[in-house]
């Protein structure tokens, strides 16, 4: 069997549009920054550099909401690599003791033999089937590779 890789579903379809709406968002709100907007102080006026600030948040509040989409998982018979939001593991499946997917979990687990236990952000429950056969897939990796 080859490398298999999975990615969230769902997350990507709202974390895209919602980040796209963020940088438009920011970049309307900044040509409405002009002059003194109303201020009674005419110190305080908006410059143009102010505009760039505004819309340069924008493009970083949406390549954080982008982040949510980084999860992947790339598994095939020697190991799995798993890669989060924040950090990533590349196991040997020698390590692992099971592939867990508990009812009210939000996404997959792999419990390792040091009773540790390392989450798949990328199989989510709210991806239902998409998530029920990654965890399905990585099981018979894991089987296949000797493990319990």
């Amino acid at each position: 069997m080859t490398a298999v890789t999975f990615r969230p579903k769902k997350i990507r379809v709202v974390a895209v549009p919602s980040a796209i709406a963020v940088v438009v968002l920011f970049t309307v709100l900044s040509f409405g920054l002009s002059g003194n907007a109303g201020f009674q102080d005419s110190r305080m006026t908006f410059q143009r550099g102010d505009q760039i600030a505004m819309i340069g948040l924008g493009i970083l509040l949406g390549l954080g909401i982008l982040a949510f989409c980084r999860p992947r998982i790339v598994a095939d018979q020697e190991g799995v690599h798993v890669r989060n939001l924040v950090g990533g593991y590349d196991l040997p499946w020698s390590v692992v003791r099971a592939v867990r997917f508990d009812r009210n979990s939000a996404w997959a687990h792999l419990e390792l033999h040091d009773e540790e236990q390392v989450a798949i952000h990328a199989l989510q429950a709210v991806d239902k089937d998409y998530a029920v056969d990654g965890v399905r897939t990585l099981r018979a990796l894991h089987s296949a590779a000797g493990g319990a």
